[in-house]
């Protein structure tokens, strides 16, 4: 999985979506139950690291796969709402826009 741009482009979108989890329920410690902030101390710069590397290989994805600009503008703020990274590589592996298929279908025919 972590051998292409592909496979890391979907394990830091699995993990972007992870650590807004994490970051949510630190969130709701804060605010809600017992204003502890230990949770958005751990998370905020967890998700902000994973945040920025699941930006840089949405980027780096685009150019291998040559994605265009809709596609690029998906990927891009699908990082923004809470697993809407997950959403979107499940949409882009769904039609063809990740992974194999569509390499595939790029590559004239012998």
């Amino acid at each position: 999985m972590l051998t292409s741009a592909i496979g890391r482009f979907r394990l830091l979108a699995l993990a972007e979506a992870v650590s807004w989890a994490g970051l949510l329920i630190g969130m709701f410690f804060k605010y809600v139950v017992i204003g502890n902030e230990i949770g958005v101390k751990i998370f905020g710069p967890i998700h902000g690291v994973v945040f920025v590397a699941y930006v840089i290989a949405a980027l780096l994805v685009r150019a291998s796969l040559r994605w265009d600009a809709r596609t690029t503008v998906l990927a891009l703020v699908a990082s923004i709402p809470p697993f809407g990274t997950v959403l979107f590589e499940r949409w882009a592996t769904r039609t063809g826009r990740l992974g194999a298929d569509r390499r595939e279908s790029t590559v004239p025919a012998p």
